[in-house]
């Protein structure tokens, strides 16, 4: 599990999704807002659409804006729900702008706009993993995204490159993201690689996960005990000692 830690300078201010924040130091204040503070000229009407956008996406609809009120500098600290990698972006390096998997984001420097878009074609919508709704970061400071087991970056010169619907974390300006069969019909119902594939194609960067969480988590509900019935697998006796543990002596 990384962390990734940010030293505040006075009155220096990071915004992070609810709920990330592992420790901060004193001196550091935080606020929940329901934006990212990007635009303060923000009208109410703007306000409640943001709201609107982030409701849709599954996410919070509250962000966390985490300021050092000390007269010196300051850390705060961040931290994944789960087990992975935190890669560092420079926006103004890769275009000012990514889109990535809806709960990649970590955190990242005030200013940074975070919004939803929207998959352009109905196909991928459907079948490419994410659904129609990516997260979409833009500015020109740093943000840090998520991702599970490895994160590999990939930077494509025009190449296709696919990839199993559920390992793309991110891709910046000037590739495009779209979805094709996994080959025949045979490969599609027994290959056990899913019925269809990711594409990127185009030239910039790509960043892929070795381990979605949504693969990791179906993996654990496969060995997970039964209700009501016994453990199988590795360590079936240390199992019988863990339901002893538990207090589980039947």
């Amino acid at each position: 599990m990384q962390v990734v830690s940010i030293i505040l300078d006075p009155k220096e201010t990071v915004i992070a999704e609810a709920g990330g924040m592992n420790w901060m130091e004193d001196g550091i204040t935080f606020q929940s807002r329901t934006g990212d503070g990007s635009k303060p000229e923000q009208g109410f009407m703007g306000k409640i659409l943001d709201v609107g956008k982030r409701v849709l996406s599954g996410e919070s609809i509250f962000m966390t804006h985490f300021t050092n009120e000390a007269s010196v500098r300051r850390e705060v600290s961040f931290a994944a729900p789960y087990p992975g990698k935190i890669v560092p972006l420079d926006l103004k390096a890769i275009g000012g702008e990514i889109l990535c998997q809806k709960d990649a984001f970590l955190c990242a420097a005030h200013g940074t706009e975070v919004s939803i878009a929207f998959t352009k074609k109905m196909g991928t919508g459907f079948f490419g993993g994410e659904g129609f709704i990516l997260q979409k970061l833009r500015g020109d400071g740093l943000a840090f995204l998520h991702a599970g087991g490895t994160i590999v970056k990939k930077e494509l010169n025009g190449e296709t490159l696919r990839v199993d619907t559920g390992c793309i974390v991110g891709f910046g300006p000037g590739i495009d993201y779209d979805i094709e069969r996994a080959g025949n019909l045979r490969s599609m119902v027994f290959g056990g690689e899913g019925l269809f594939l990711a594409t990127l194609k185009g030239k910039g960067t790509g960043y892929l996960q070795s381990l979605p969480f949504s693969r990791l988590a179906d993996r654990v509900l496969m060995y997970a005990p039964k209700h009501g019935g016994s453990s199988k697998g590795e360590g079936s006796i240390l199992g019988g000692l863990g339901r002893i543990l538990d207090g589980d002596n039947s």
